[in-house]
């Protein structure tokens, strides 16, 4: 375990040489990567949202696609296209940009919704599928997604599928003046980006991808994140709590926490902590709530506070 969190520690560290403030953000895309997630990243323009998802590709040493969206993109550039070939008589698969193991797909809410639907299968199942043929994408793999969530015009919003793919949904905000002028020492004559270096391998990542899997959680934290998962779906501002697919991916993110902190079980307090990331942007809200301004993280912080905190006894992991 020691070597392992030694891995994660020091791509936090690297990816931090660009993102200067933002340690929390750092940690919990470093932590969804870990735990086999996707990320979707929602901030005002120039905050470092690209850049935290390209840092966070050149720190592992694996293969990286951006993926610009345009409302002209379509699915084929995605997921790829069989083409005739006249000397064989037989279909070739021409690779799309999909095919790589970490995918920034920039301002995913400027493409239509056909062209956002060709990522549900790959995110979900780790493979694309064309013209009947299914391919395997490359592990570890990963796909980052960016959004703008002040501009409207020529935007498609994410469907509840789409953003129930997300294991998280994460923002950074402003950074401090503090923060701000070290940003603008570090960049002065130049973006630290160019001369970042990988400090991991895919190898070491999917070794990590077993560990967590094997972190323990007792009954009492599966009876926590169920009964929380409950307190989202009747809660009166919300027309659907969070799905399934989001008490799997707390667990997993719970895990994925626990070990960071050298820990090989979960503690309810990890729950909590991954909670909001995980689940808030899972909630769909009565008109009536955004009227009133509650969001989703509002949610999930009152049905937090309705549910009984376990206490677990660590003596009786196993």
């Amino acid at each position: 375990m020691e070597k392992s969190v030694r891995v994660i520690k020091d791509v936090i560290e690297n990816v931090e040489k660009v993102i200067i403030g933002k340690r929390e953000a750092v940690e919990l895309m470093v932590i969804a990567f870990i735990c086999k997630g996707h990320v979707l990243i929602e901030d005002v323009p120039g905050v470092g949202k690209t850049s935290l998802a390209l840092a966070m590709a050149k720190s592992i040493d694996s293969t990286f696609k951006r993926i610009q969206f345009t409302p002209d993109i379509l699915p084929t550039d995605i997921t790829g296209f069989s083409i005739y070939n006249q000397k064989t008589g037989e279909f070739d698969y021409k690779k799309g940009a999909i095919l790589n193991q970490i995918i920034l797909a920039d301002e995913i809410n400027r493409t239509s919704p056909k062209t956002q639907s060709s990522l549900l299968e790959v995110m979900e199942e780790g493979q694309i599928t064309v013209d009947g043929n299914t391919y395997k994408m490359p592990e570890p793999f990963m796909v980052i997604a960016t959004q703008n969530p002040v501009e409207y015009v020529g935007t498609f919003p994410l469907p509840e599928a789409q953003l129930d793919r997300f294991f998280m949904k994460i923002s950074m905000g402003y950074p401090t003046a503090e923060e701000e002028m070290q940003l603008l020492k570090c960049f002065k004559v130049k973006s630290p980006l160019a001369d970042l270096q990988a400090v991991a391998d895919g190898g070491e990542i999917i070794q990590i991808h077993k560990q967590i899997k094997e972190v323990y959680a007792d009954d009492s934290i599966y009876y926590f994140i169920v009964n929380l998962i409950e307190e989202t779906r009747r809660h009166k501002e919300a027309i659907l709590g969070s799905s399934p697919r989001g008490s799997l991916n707390l667990l997993r993110a719970a895990q994925g926490w626990a070990f960071y902190n050298e820990r090989n079980y979960v503690l309810p307090d990890d729950v909590i902590k991954m909670a909001l990331p995980v689940l808030a942007h899972r909630i769909l809200l009565r008109q009536e709530a955004k009227l009133k301004k509650v969001t989703g993280a509002d949610i999930i912080k009152d049905s937090i506070s309705k549910v009984r905190v376990p206490v677990v006894n660590h003596h009786a992991k196993k």
